[in-house]
């Protein structure tokens, strides 16, 4: 691609900010990524005093969560395909408006539907953002940057969940549920001037955006979003009394995973595709370019990563890892709140030293990535992780609140040993023409986990409390081992992981950038 094509074309860029190009690139999407991240987290801590303002049942307003987690785990997967049609500027001030727009209307309304409607606008914006910044990470760094670029990245983007809780717990005590929405507006606005700087206009490679690109896969879209749907939908039925919609649901969504993948198989068959196309042009008269697209269009899941073995265990890590961490950053909160009284605003000062050592720890281990396999930092993480959700019994308030921030830290550095380590390790090694569609699939299988997680946290949690509601007369005391038990239930959940870390292995590294 010439510098013709633009001032704002990758080239044009390269040329005029020269090798610090790539870094003011990072920080530009590490913006929209803390955006992204702090929409996604920081509404947890409103959901109690959201409950009461609509009068909702636990069991809605968990919707404000897997809402938009649904949204953003299915637009994901559209990430290497809006790229490649619109380039990275367009795709991603798109998204920044969207953020920005779910903020104020959200923090605006007076209707729970019309706030469930900005929490998916505010999904959608940010699932398509988070594969953006792993794809750059391995593209326009070389290989022995990627650590201290992942790191840096990460830094950043921890930084917002980790400070947001602490303001968002003194905005909720002070100025209610609606302040929390206002929380990502300053991130978005910052984001879109850095973009129009920064971002370029390319596709990913460098080549130019093409709109006469491969058709997106609305069929296998369709497919992945119904059963997310459904499978998300089926989990909260299982909460109700009549269990038999629950069963229908997540067996149609299973059906559905099945013909999903069934169809995306049948896209990677391209000689087969053009002959149906063929017959089915046959006697009338079709458009050779509307042909053209159809027959070269692409599976929404490219599959073929799959096949890389080191991917296909980091993939199964990033699922089960999904479920633990997302239901934790569900569970903490209400756990604080329900389980031992305490106030959102002191929640989120109690949180932020945590918060802020497990930024550190992502940008030391970024650097010290080199030292050893990134299979190994993950594998120490999670154990850290499954260590610290499994002595969440012994915390109780008579005894003090000493124990529980220590297991918080624990639990945050073991955060801090994987969140650098687990894409590298994953996707290291991989074809440059695939890595897109493999950052787009692994965050596809992690945020499927965690949507998953908060529900099934919540199924747990309810059951037990329902389970010694019945057999204790003291609520406090029920209340607690219930809590204690959902946290049992994650370390276990998180011990699984361990098993595909050990067979991840190190990827091979390539030996030199795009």
């Amino acid at each position: 691609m010439s510098l013709a094509q633009g001032p704002h074309s990758l080239q044009a860029l390269q040329a005029r900010y020269g090798e610090r190009h790539r870094w003011l690139l990072l920080l530009s999407v590490m913006l929209g990524s803390m955006a992204a991240v702090m929409s996604s987290t920081i509404m947890n801590v409103a959901i109690p005093d959201m409950s009461q303002h609509f009068t909702l049942g636990q069991s809605r307003v968990q919707w404000v969560t897997s809402g938009f987690m649904v949204a953003m785990t299915v637009s994901m997967l559209t990430t290497p395909w809006l790229l490649s049609r619109y380039g990275y500027r367009r795709v991603y001030e798109v998204c920044m408006w969207l953020l920005l727009g779910g903020g104020v209307v959200g923090g605006l309304a007076n209707d729970f539907p019309l706030v469930m409607a900005a929490r998916v606008a505010e999904g959608l914006a940010a699932g398509v953002v988070q594969p953006i910044p792993a794809i750059i990470i391995l593209r326009a760094f070389a290989s022995e940057e990627q650590g201290r670029a992942s790191g840096l990245f990460g830094m950043g983007v921890v930084l917002a969940p980790a400070i947001g809780p602490s303001i968002g717990g003194v905005l909720v005590d002070v100025f209610g549920w609606r302040s929390i929405f206002f929380m990502v507006v300053p991130l978005a606005m910052v984001a879109l001037w850095l973009s129009r700087r920064y971002v370029p206009t390319s596709a990913p490679g460098g080549v130019q955006a093409d709109a006469g690109s491969p058709g997106l896969d609305w069929i296998g879209l369709a497919l992945a979003s119904a059963s997310t749907l459904m499978l998300l939908n089926g989990l909260v039925q299982l909460r109700g009394d009549d269990n038999s919609v629950a069963v229908i649901l997540l067996v149609l969504a299973g059906v559905g995973m099945a013909v999903f993948v069934a169809w995306q198989r049948h896209l990677l068959q391209p000689g087969r595709r053009m002959r149906r196309l063929r017959r089915a042009s046959s006697g009338r008269k079709a458009k050779p370019l509307q042909q053209d697209r159809q027959a070269r269009r692409g599976p929404l899941m490219n599959l073929q990563v799959f096949g890389h073995r080191h991917f296909a265990m980091g993939a199964l890590v990033s699922f089960t890892y999904g479920i633990a961490l997302f239901g934790s950053t569900y569970l903490l909160p209400v756990y604080m709140q329900m389980g031992l009284g305490l106030s959102p605003s002191y929640i989120g000062a109690a949180l932020l030293p945590a918060g802020i050592l497990l930024a550190v720890t992502i940008a030391s281990v970024g650097r010290l990535s080199h030292h050893m396999p990134p299979a190994r930092w993950v594998s120490c993480g999670l154990a850290l992780l499954a260590l610290s959700f499994a002595l969440m019994p012994l915390v109780h308030p008579a005894a003090g609140l000493a124990l529980l921030w220590i297991l918080v830290i624990l639990g945050r550095i073991g955060l801090g040993f994987i969140l650098p380590s687990l894409n590298l390790g994953a996707m290291r090694g991989l074809p440059k023409d695939l890595i897109p569609q493999a950052s787009s699939v692994i965050g596809f299988v992690r945020m499927l986990g965690g949507a998953a997680g908060v529900s099934i946290c919540a199924i747990v949690l309810e059951w037990r409390l329902a389970v010694y509601a019945l057999a204790s007369s003291s609520l406090g005391s029920a209340d607690l081992r219930a809590f204690n038990e959902t946290f049992v239930f994650l370390a276990t959940m998180t011990a699984l992981a361990l098993l595909a870390a050990w067979k991840m292995g190190e990827a091979p590294t390539p030996s030199k950038k795009d």
